[in-house]
Order: structure tokens, then C-alpha cells, then sequence
């Protein structure tokens, strides 16, 4: 059981691009890694790999396991740092234990887990046939999963290694479902404006940001939120102009950054300034205690060259206040899970076939059913009061819990076999692919677990060494006990 292969595994997984959608290399690196070692290996139109190991003697009659992770990674950085994530590798450090990757996300969010599956692939461990299932483009709407079709693999067991709590297993997630809306406007071009109006630049930056599943409840700001509710306070006191706005980046993330083009009155270019300071003041009673860098920035700037409708923008402002942001019910049935949240993920300025819009892209959590398509409803009302598009992407199911499951009792045993304590048995309220399967795949005994991680989803995404060799062997126990 050499759990250093994992690690050493993962370093070659960080110099490959592998921006979901954009996972060429990876594949290409995963199909390589099996013919160097004459495994069978098949993709699938999606790009979904499956490298499969056959048992080793003597466990011929042992039913086969899959193993599964998705070989994409969230790709974000902090404002100003200088990083191509269609080429350049993960700069990372490893101090105290920990795996860091200085001002980018890891994507230890799910490479490590690939990496242990390949660590399985080249052991010789004494166990029955591991198929491992590599998904493509999980981070962005679990779409290999969505595209995997029936007979792909043929275990009926399947262990998830996309969680990122170890001494944890997880036996049920949430559901979820994206709300996208936009709106289109004509800009205004801007004639002989200097004298007029004080062109400002407003910024929000230095947030955690992090999962908008697993952190949602954390209490952590929303760079979105933070810039509109200013905004809309100024509007309350004298007309103004908004040139452009832009925040957050990813559905799954939030928010950690947004910045706007204002144009106030001459004559309130020194209250504006005033009432930032207040702003400021009160983002940091809310918050300050759980953002130490959060950064709100104010500076004039050069004049823009066009404005957004006033009556436009307007309405967009007061739209995204109204927007929710955040959990919104907990689970009765299981204490301390969220079972409802909404992410502000992002707001983007695009142009398209009709022109200059404004794109703002949310996402909708729940482990009920019902709970996600009414909160999905309550967006989809807020949003429409500006855009005159709000559409919703396909969704993808919850996975319910089966607490009767004989893996998870292989599993718990396995765990306390090794290390003398139980684990813990969870739902999650991110998302896992594992209701996926369980569309195409309705016979599959499920459980998820991985190694302690940290911040993921943000540039603070840091990976336990120690964690990642104790889930190692974990591994290696649960697949030499089945």
C-alpha cells in the first residue's frame, strides 16, 4: 500500500490543463497511462474514461468495484495573478503537511482522487476486478455523468472518491439546478460627459469564496452582493450612470471578487466617497470577523465610453438586491446538513447575435426535490424583474440515503479496523454525480469518501498530506475486504 504514489500521482496530474470542457490532455494522459501498462481502457463520446485492472489471482470470484472520480478541476485565481489554465501547470508548495497552491486553486478537487486511482491500478494488491470510471466536466454541470450510458462499467458497487472530509463517509447529497437570465440593452454612448459626471471605480476583492455547496453555510461574503447593495444605496441618493459590472466567475463558487464603473453628479463625487466609508464600515461589522482580507476599493477612473440604459440598469440593480443569496433551510431529517441554497455565482457583461447584455448566472441546491424547484422559482421572479430572459439548465438529481447499505458497513469496519475510531456516516450538500449513476445504473450500492481538504473551489484549496496517505490505506482496506 505505497500511499507516496498517490502524491507522486497528483504532481503529474497538476502540470496538465484540465479546465472542464476542456479535458483533452488529461484523457490523453489516462489513455496513455493504460497502454504503458496493458490495461484495458475505453472513452466514451464524452470523453469518460474507463481503465480496468482484473483481479488478482486467487480473487477471480470477487465481484468487481468501481472506483470513480471526475478528472476535471474549478480553475480560479486571484485578481492580478498572471496564470493560463489552458497551459501553464499548478505552481504549488507543500508546507506543514499541507499541499498549497499560492494564489490558483489546486484542483485536488478531484485530482487526487484520480491520482488514487491510479495508485490502485499499479499495485498488486490482493483483490477483484477495479474498474476505475473517470467523468468529465463535473464542476460545470456533471455532464459526464449526465452522458454516461448503461453497460459503460459493469460493477455494481461504486465508491465516489470526490469527498473532502476524511474520517467521513457520505451516503446522499443534494439535488441541484442552474438559473441563468439575461439582459440585453442598447448602450449609450457617451457624448462630452467629463463635466457632468465623476467616472468611479468600485471593487470588492480578497473574499474566501469557496464551494457553494460545502461552504454555503459558513456565513462568508458575496463579492456580488457586496457591490449591488452599495450601488443601489447610492441610487437612492442621486441619479447616477452605470457603465459596467462584473463579479464572481464559476456556478459552483462563490463569489470572491466584482468591481462596477459608476458615474455619479459632480457635485456628489465627495458623498459618494463618505458613503463608501460607511459601506465599508458596516461590510466589516458583518463580515469582518470571518473575511480578514476583504478589500472594498474606490477610485475615480477615466471616463467609459458608454453607458447602460438608466432605466435598465436600474432594474438590474434592484433585481440582483432581490436575488437571494445563501442557505435558506436546513435539513430536518439529519441535523446540521443544509437541505436548501442559492449561489449569486456571477455577473457578466457578453454581447451575442442581438447584441450587449448583461448574463447573470445562479445556481440552486436542495436534497428535496420540491425545495429546489421553489427556490429556483423565487430566483427566476427576482431576476425577471430585469431580464427579459431567465432560463434554467437540466439539473441533476439528489442521491437519497441508503443507510442499509452493505458497502457502508464494509466501509465503517475498514475505517475502524485501521485507525480505532468510527467514522462518521453524512449526507452532503454539494452535489456528487452519484445520483447520476443511479439514473442509468439503478442497482448500484454507493458511498463517497476522500482525504481532508480545504477551501476548495478557491485559491485557498489546500490538500492534507497526512489525510491523503491515511485515506490511502482506507481505500486499500475497503477493496481488499470486499
Amino acid at each position: 500500500m505505497n500511499s507516496e504514489k498517490v502524491l507522486s500521482f497528483f504532481k503529474e496530474i497538476t502540470k496538465i490543463p484540465r479546465e472542464s470542457g476542456h479535458e483533452e490532455h488529461i484523457i490523453a494522459y489516462l489513455q496513455e497511462f493504460a497502454a504503458q501498462r496493458g490495461l484495458e481502457c475505453k472513452t466514451d463520446e464524452a470523453g469518460n474514461v474507463l481503465i480496468v485492472k482484473e483481479a488478482a489471482s486467487g480473487h477471480e470470484n470477487v465481484p468487481a468495484i468501481v472506483l470513480q472520480s471526475h478528472s476535471d478541476m474549478v480553475c480560479e485565481k486571484n485578481e492580478g495573478v498572471e496564470h493560463d489554465f489552458a497551459k501553464d501547470p499548478i505552481r504549488y508548495i507543500i508546507k506543514d503537511g499541507w499541499m498549497i497552491a499560492p494564489d490558483t486553486t489546486l484542483g485536488a478537487d478531484c485530482g487526487i482522487g484520480v491520482a488514487a486511482q491510479m495508485a490502485v491500478l499499479v499495485s498488486d494488491m490482493p483483490c477483484g476486478k477495479i474498474e476505475c470510471l473517470f467523468t468529465t466536466a463535473e464542476e460545470t454541470g456533471l455532464d459526464g455523468a449526465m452522458a454516461l450510458q448503461p453497460g459503460f462499467f459493469s460493477g455494481k458497487v461504486l465508491l465516489n472518491l470526490d469527498s473532502e472530509d476524511e474520517g467521513e463517509i457520505f451516503i446522499g447529497c443534494a439535488g441541484g439546478i442552474d438559473t441563468l437570465a439575461k439582459m440585453h440593452y442598447e448602450p449609450i454612448t457617451i457624448d462630452n460627459q467629463s463635466e457632468k459626471y465623476f467616472p468611479i471605480l468600485l471593487r470588492v476583492s480578497g473574499l474566501m469564496g469557496g464551494h457553494s455547496g460545502d461552504d454555503i453555510n459558513k456565513g462568508r461574503a458575496n463579492a456580488n452582493q457586496l457591490l449591488v447593495w452599495f450601488i443601489e444605496r447610492i441610487w437612492k441618493q442621486t441619479p447616477l450612470q452605470l457603465a459596467t459590472i462584473n463579479g464572481g466567475n464559476l456556478r459552483n463558487a462563490i463569489a470572491r471578487e466584482a468591481e462596477a464603473v459608476i458615474c455619479v453628479p459632480m457635485s456628489y463625487k465627495e458623498q459618494v466617497r463618505i458613503e463608501w466609508n460607511h459601506h465599508i464600515a458596516e461590510m466589516e461589522d458583518k463580515y469582518g470577523s470571518i473575511e480578514k482580507e476583504m478589500r472594498l476599493d474606490l477610485e475615480s477612473c477615466d471616463m467609459p465610453h458608454s453607458f447602460i440604459p438608466s432605466d435598465k440598469a436600474y432594474r438590474l440593480i434592484m433585481a440582483l438586491c432581490a436575488c437571494p443569496h445563501g442557505m435558506t433551510a436546513m435539513s430536518k431529517e439529519m441535523p446540521g446538513l443544509v437541505e436548501t441554497s442559492t449561489n449569486l455565482a456571477s455577473i457578466k457583461m457578453r454581447e451575442d447575435e442581438r447584441g450587449a447584455y448583461i448574463e447573470v448566472n445562479t445556481s440552486q441546491r436542495s436534497s428535496k426535490e420540491a425545495s429546489k424547484h421553489h427556490l429556483k422559482w423565487i430566483v427566476e421572479q427576482a431576476l425577471a424583474l430585469a431580464c427579459d430572459e431567465v432560463t434554467h439548465g437540466d439539473g441533476y438529481p439528489g442521491w437519497a440515503p441508503n443507510p442499509n447499505s452493505p458497502l457502508l458497513e464494509v466501509t465503517k469496519r475498514a475505517y475502524s479496523q485501521l485507525f480505532n475510531e468510527e467514522p462518521k456516516v453524512l449526507a452532503i450538500h454539494a452535489g456528487l454525480e452519484c445520483g447520476l449513476f443511479l439514473e442509468k445504473y439503478p442497482y448500484l450500492d454507493m458511498v463517497s469518501v476522500g482525504p481532508q481538504m480545504y477551501g476548495v473551489h478557491s485559491p485557498q484549496e489546500r490538500l492534507s498530506i497526512p489525510s491523503t496517505e491515511k485515506c490511502y490505506q482506507w481505500l486499500c482496506q475497503i477493496l481488499q475486504s470486499l
